[in-house]
């Protein structure tokens, strides 16, 4: 019998395209296993019935590896290495599993959660949450601000905090915010990228969603950096922490319930799109810059949101009719129509 090899440098080229045009939704896994057996060539020295129960082992054994390895292995060929090592995520399989997963859970738990909450609470008492629970953060955000080496910053977060505390009945009324001194975040993820740390592989982590080596590593260090866990952990009320983080999840989860429906609506790969998404806010936010019109995945934690929906990125102005669409955003021209038409509502 002759086999064409599938191991020829030709047929993992093509083998390397055919699993990022699954991955994309333009190609179908019917197709995948016809286009599959077109480099097989089994030869006619067989008898019918080996040569297909061979065809099928063969093909069975090649979609298996397509569709259920955990780690993708970098191509061969120069442009295709390229876009692999731009995306920067060899657990794509794995984490496209976990995407799944957490978009299941969202759907199922999380959304009718948060729609629920903007529907029962007023929307006064859903500001006055997200002020308060951003109070109690600000003594993790000001060690932050001090590890990067900003003073100024980190100043007008001292400020806010005691402003809140004392003014503004533990931080449920934002008095500083109405003096000029604007909320920003701060985390461990950024400290470790101001300090000079790549971010790492891409990964997808179960309820927290999209993060990478560095931010996951910064999100466990500011468990131990928060002054609110040892102050609840005093007083035996542990799980306040974790009552904090699940009204904070639900609630920006409720402030987004639209934008993540059109992204997903309109996007040719949701995950590749919300990657995008994740990767060019957490540069925007270890650069300081502006907030942009990026929102996040679903999950359970939107901490890297704060600012999305009260304030219009740079540049888009309240009545954008006429306005030209803003460039594409996303890595390969993917969910360019989603992010365009987030932009816009803007």
């Amino acid at each position: 019998m002759q086999l064409a090899s599938t191991e020829s440098p030709g047929n993992t080229k093509k083998l390397w395209r055919w699993r990022r045009s699954l991955d994309e939704g333009r190609l179908d896994e019917g197709r995948l296993v016809e286009c599959i057996r077109s480099v097989q060539g089994v030869g006619d020295s067989m008898q019918p019935s080996k040569s297909k129960k061979v065809s099928r082992c063969l093909t069975g054994a090649m979609l298996a590896a397509l569709l259920l390895g955990g780690c993708v292995t970098p191509p061969e060929d120069p442009e295709e290495r390229a876009a692999f090592e731009e995306t920067n995520d060899p657990f794509e399989p794995t984490n496209r599993a976990v995407f799944d997963a957490n978009l299941a859970l969202d759907r199922a738990v999380f959304k009718p959660l948060a729609k629920g909450y903007r529907t029962v609470l007023p929307e006064d008492i859903q500001n006055n949450t997200r002020n308060f629970l951003r109070n109690i953060r600000s003594p993790l955000i000001f060690i932050n601000d001090v590890l990067q080496g900003k003073p100024g910053r980190a100043s007008e977060t001292l400020v806010r905090f005691f402003v809140n505390t004392f003014a503004g009945f533990l931080g449920i009324f934002d008095v500083a915010g109405q003096l000029g001194l604007e909320h920003h975040d701060e985390d461990f993820g950024q400290t470790l990228a101001v300090w000079g740390f790549g971010e790492g592989q891409y990964v997808m982590l179960p309820l927290f969603g999209p993060s990478n080596l560095r931010d996951t590593v910064g999100r466990a260090a500011d468990t131990f950096l928060d002054p609110f866990f040892y102050l609840v952990a005093e007083t035996d009320q542990e799980f306040a922490n974790i009552g904090a983080s699940f009204t904070r999840g639900i609630d920006e989860r409720s402030r987004n319930i639209e934008a993540l429906d059109d992204i997903e609506r309109t996007s040719l790969d949701f995950y590749a799109t919300i990657r995008s998404l994740y990767r060019q806010r957490r540069a925007d936010e270890i650069s300081d810059g502006e907030a942009s019109a990026l929102f996040p995945a679903p999950s359970i934690s939107y901490d890297f949101l704060d600012e999305f929906i009260e304030e219009p990125p740079p540049g888009i102005a309240e009545d954008t009719e006429g306005q030209e669409p803003p460039p594409d955003i996303t890595e390969d021209g993917k969910g360019e129509a989603a992010a365009q038409k987030v932009s816009l509502a803007q």
